[in-house]
């Protein structure tokens, strides 16, 4: 996702720089006859901070937001602490993300980068062009009431259809459904495991050994059903489908 991005805006930096006009930022005078003055191309700057934030704000445009909650919540869940760690986690969520948004990706590639590399489109309209199906993508995964609270508070009201909706609103109402869609997942997940804990706890009350964690009795039985209904793939291929199927 990134890459795609990143490859679309080192296209467009060469175009920029041809067509910006260096403005002094600092000089320096050596003597008579001997001076020096840089310039800083202030579009080039711009662009260069944009891409800073690229790829926060496309994490928060597909679905890694809500795989990796629910991947954080069953490790919760397990009570494995650090297992699987952090950048397993994030691996693991990014390479789903990658794999779930490849149709979007494909889209984008077809109907925005390769006509411009063509020369087919302007580097503006290849920007609007593939902007197009992540708004889609999103549109497809957003609760309209959350598309309607932020439209309220941002005073909006000549919304006339959905797919009307401006990329500055459904950002994010987008990532606030992905939010409620998670921890929805998230919930249903960590059911099975909290009934494992109670029963533990429960066994181990009735035997008098309440000085015993039940948590290091109930973690290899939680393991060993995780295991034994296949949770990884069953975990991975309710995440993906989810995204398939509404879109």
């Amino acid at each position: 996702m990134k890459l795609v991005w990143l490859i679309l805006a080192s296209l467009l930096i060469p175009e920029v720089y041809a067509q910006s006009a260096g403005i002094p930022a600092v000089s320096v005078d050596g003597g008579v006859g001997d001076g020096a003055t840089y310039t800083v191309k202030l579009e080039i700057l711009a662009l260069m901070t944009v891409l800073t934030l690229l790829p926060a704000i496309l994490l928060m445009m597909t679905s890694f937001t809500r795989i990796v909650i629910v991947l954080s919540i069953l490790r919760q869940a397990l009570g494995t602490a650090q297992t699987p760690s952090n950048q397993i986690v994030l691996g693991l969520s990014l390479f789903l993300t990658f794999f779930i948004m490849s149709p979007v990706l494909d889209q984008v590639n077809t109907i925005a980068i390769q006509p411009y590399l063509d020369g087919n489109l302007s580097a503006i309209d290849a920007i609007n062009q593939a902007v197009g199906p992540f708004k889609s993508f999103m549109l497809a995964q957003t609760r309209e009431d959350d598309i309607r609270m932020f439209a309220d508070i941002a005073g909006i009201t000549e919304i006339q259809s959905p797919e009307d909706t401006p990329l500055s609103l459904l950002m994010p109402a987008f990532v606030t459904s992905e939010l409620k869609t998670a921890f929805q997942i998230g919930f249903l997940v960590f059911i099975p495991f909290v009934v494992i804990d109670l029963v533990v706890a429960s066994v181990l009350m009735s035997m008098g050994m309440m000085m015993l964690s039940p948590m290091i009795i109930s973690l290899p039985f939680k393991l060993m059903l995780f295991v034994l209904i296949d949770g990884w793939s069953l975990i991975m291929g309710t995440l993906a489908s989810s995204f398939l199927v509404a879109t």
